[in-house]
């Protein structure tokens, strides 16, 4: 649905994609992210911390031998984790849509790791191939319900039997960026509704970490101890 109107899901897929790919390019260039700011190197090592302890929690301590693709890979960063993780260049997929990113990505990953642009719901990944799939804050920006359901319906395709959806992104809307959109368990839960969920919320809200940093880095562990200050969700989507 777009603007009240009904549209085919190839052509709302179009729509969104260039509307992603506006909404990204409006966004001035900022050192926010950089993991030389105390918030967000905390942010990254806990999740890191959360995705060591799923992957011991489930018996998937030979990384050599996994395969995952990465929905929305960026500059790289995420794939770079996995590689320090034990994950060989070989099994690592990344797909990107916006152009300038997957060049950042090429640059600092292996040559044998394989860099994938357009959109991700039409990668050429065979059925039932993947240990994991990862996204990481990827459907908060789309914001057509239908173009979220193809892409979830593609990476539950890739996945084997007993392999795992590594979703992690923000629950609730922001008020100040109409640009995204919170995602819900329910909503990860009718995305992926024969996936076993194993959730857990955790980083600090984005905002809140920047502020009491600023003060002293110690301080984000002190407000990350309070549950309903943690504004995403890192699921563990299990196909049977």
């Amino acid at each position: 649905m777009r603007d009240g109107v009904k549209v085919p899901v190839s052509d709302a897929v179009q729509v969104e994609l260039a509307a992603v790919a506006e909404r990204y390019a409006r966004r001035a260039p900022t050192d926010r992210y950089s993991l030389l700011q105390p918030d967000v190197w905390q942010l990254v090592h806990e999740r890191q911390r959360a995705w060591l302890q799923g992957l011991v929690a489930r018996g998937l301590t030979d990384t050599a031998a996994l395969q995952l693709v990465e929905v929305g890979c960026g500059a790289g960063g995420n794939l770079q984790e996995w590689l320090r993780l034990g994950l060989r260049p070989e099994h690592l997929t990344g797909c990107e849509l916006l152009p300038e990113r997957l060049a950042q990505a090429r640059e600092v990953l292996p040559v044998n790791v394989r860099l994938v642009a357009g959109d991700a719901s039409t990668l050429d990944i065979a059925p039932a191939s993947q240990d994991l799939v990862l996204q990481a804050t990827v459907f908060s920006s789309l914001l057509d319900d239908a173009v979220q359901q193809q892409l979830a319906e593609a990476m539950w395709r890739w996945l084997k039997p007993g392999g795992h959806v590594l979703w992690y992104d923000f629950t609730m809307d922001n008020p100040r960026n109409p640009d995204v959109r919170g995602v819900p368990l329910r909503r990860v839960q009718a995305l992926f509704p024969q996936g076993r969920i194993h959730a857990q919320r955790i980083t600090l809200a984005p905002p809140i970490a920047r502020r009491v940093c600023a003060l002293h880095p110690a301080l984000y562990s002190v407000f990350n101890a309070l549950p309903w200050l943690r504004t995403h969700r890192l699921a563990w989507i299990q196909k049977s």
